[in-house]
This record gives structure tokens, C-alpha cells and sequence, in this order.
């Protein structure tokens, strides 16, 4: 059923012609889903009737510098995963360095960030506006984080063991 929700970028306006409006829209890596993740996307899905993800592309999500080896899953296996949640309509992965051409194209109702977000507002929520939108800061679920569990995991990983036989 989750691959269903999975569009190609090409057909990202097509598909989305035929789900529920209002469109609400965000974005992420969403590398190790956490609870933080959950919460967000089911808070984002409640501000209209259909959620839209977008996933970094394997080569996008490197350009972020979340750190060494990132992403942990590649694009088809965290669009997979963020698909198979009830509160997602539709999943897209795209390539492009900024969102700007996907909003464009999209037009969605609400764009929603998590936070916190450095500046007053989002640089997209200007762009959103013109067309009527609204962006939406959504705050992040506190000690949630993809790069602290990395942390914590590489903290406690148990040395591996070289046994020597005599």
C-alpha cells in the first residue's frame, strides 16, 4: 500500500490534483524516524486534509552536512518508510537544492518547517503568500533527533571483540 503514496518528482502535480484539498506540505530527510518525526507529521497533516512529504534525495540530503555517512537509509527506503504512515497522503522525492520549484509547482495551502527556525520566518514564506499560502513553524519535539540516537548508539556500541585462539 505505501509504494502507492510514492510518486515520481515528474508526476508530483498530477498526483496531487486528485487528494483532498487543502494541500499541506513539508519536507525532510527523515533518515531514522523517531518520535519527534510521528509527531510532527501527524500535527502537520491536521492543518488541511492531505499531507504531502517531500524526501531529500540521496544527494541532496548529503549537501545538508547532517554529518559523515548521512543518509543512513537511501531515498527509496526513507520515502518507504515515511509512506507507510497513516496521517501521508502522497511522498516525493526530489533533488533540487532548494524547495522553491516544488512549491511553485505544487501550490500548496500550508508549507509547514520544524523549528526551531532560526529567522522570524521561513525564506519560502514570502514566495507561499503570493499564491494565498501560509507557512507554518512547527516546533520540535524536545531530545528528538535522528543525529542524537546516531550519538547514543555510537556511545554505547560495544567494542568489538578480537578473540584470539592459542
Amino acid at each position: 500500500m505505501s509504494a502507492i503514496k510514492i510518486c515520481a518528482r515528474a508526476d508530483l502535480k498530477r498526483r496531487a490534483a486528485g487528494l483532498a484539498q487543502p494541500h499541506v506540505f513539508t519536507n525532510g530527510m527523515f533518515d531514522l524516524l523517531h518520535r519527534g518525526h510521528i509527531d510532527y507529521l501527524c500535527e502537520a497533516r491536521y492543518l488541511g486534509c492531505s499531507l504531502i512529504v517531500g524526501i531529500h534525495s540521496d544527494a541532496s540530503a548529503r549537501a545538508l552536512n547532517k554529518g559523515a555517512g548521512r543518509p543512513l537509509n537511501n531515498q527509496a527506503d526513507r520515502a518507504a518508510v515515511v509512506a507507510a504512515l497513516e496521517c501521508v497522503s502522497l511522498v516525493v522525492v526530489f533533488d533540487e537544492p532548494t524547495l522553491l520549484t516544488v512549491l511553485e509547482e505544487l501550490r500548496p495551502r500550508v508549507y509547514v518547517r520544524g523549528g526551531p527556525y532560526s529567522l522570524d520566518r521561513p525564506p519560502e514564506a514570502e514566495r507561499i503568500g503570493q499564491w494565498g499560502g501560509r507557512t507554518v513553524v512547527l516546533n520540535h519535539r524536545a531530545g528528538c533527533s535522528t543525529t542524537l540516537l546516531i550519538d547514543r548508539a555510537r556511545q554505547t556500541a560495544v567494542p568489538e571483540r578480537k578473540d584470539t585462539v592459542a
